[in-house]
């Protein structure tokens, strides 16, 4: 945003969302820490019982998941991994280059051989065959915050967002989260990208943004 940006009513309106998002991050953070690991666990285990019943996972061939970071009280997928694996699914997880900061997808035949590389969790070797535009089905996405419309809040780093773009809309993205990290709205920015469903311990939504993938 440019200086004459900021003075416009336009740019502080993106810069108080902007803030509203950063504040947002904060109280979500603190609220998902005081959840009891056991707690975690359980809504954990309805999330993955929830997804194997969503439609575009049922189907998928390819599916990106995410590697929990457990200090963070994070959704945990493992399950969901094994249950794919038993379908004949391919499973890729997240991967940061430490050069240049770029985060792809790798596909991984044994997770339990990823290693933590900074950033809180693990992540395939990268040697490990990379996903190319089209070759994923489904992207499982993390959430400190979603709406019903697919608009999601993460860390503020933003490699979801700079990533999804290069496999969405030919993959389905699926966020999700414990139920109470889903809001009835949260701020738009310009680099938003909008997920298709929305999966919580308590409920499965269609995202209702227009702009959402199906």
């Amino acid at each position: 945003m440019t200086p004459d940006e900021r003075g416009s009513p336009a740019g502080a309106d993106a810069g108080l969302r902007v803030r509203v998002k950063a504040e947002l991050r904060k109280r979500m953070r603190g609220l998902r820490k005081t959840l009891p690991a056991s707690a975690c666990a359980e809504r954990s285990a309805r999330i993955v019982g929830r997804l194997l019943e969503l439609e575009p996972l049922g189907r998928a061939r390819t599916v990106a998941l995410f590697w929990p970071i457990e200090e963070r009280h994070e959704v945990d997928l493992r399950a969901l991994d094994a249950r794919l694996r038993e379908r004949g699914v391919r499973v890729a997880y997240p991967a940061v280059d430490p050069e240049t900061g770029v985060m792809t997808f790798r596909f991984v035949k044994r997770p339990d051989a990823m290693l933590e590389q900074g950033f809180g969790f693990r992540e395939p070797a990268m040697t490990e065959p990379e996903a190319a535009a089209g070759d994923l089905d489904v992207v499982v996405v993390p959430a400190l915050a979603v709406d019903p419309r697919g608009h999601r809040i993460g860390y503020g780093a933003g490699y979801y967002d700079r990533t999804l773009p290069r496999f969405v809309p030919s993959a389905i993205s699926v966020v999700v989260a414990f139920d109470f990290q889903l809001l009835s709205e949260l701020p738009e920015t310009e680099r938003d990208v909008t997920a298709a469903w929305i999966v919580t311990d308590a409920r499965t939504l269609a995202a209702t943004a227009g702009d959402a993938v199906r």
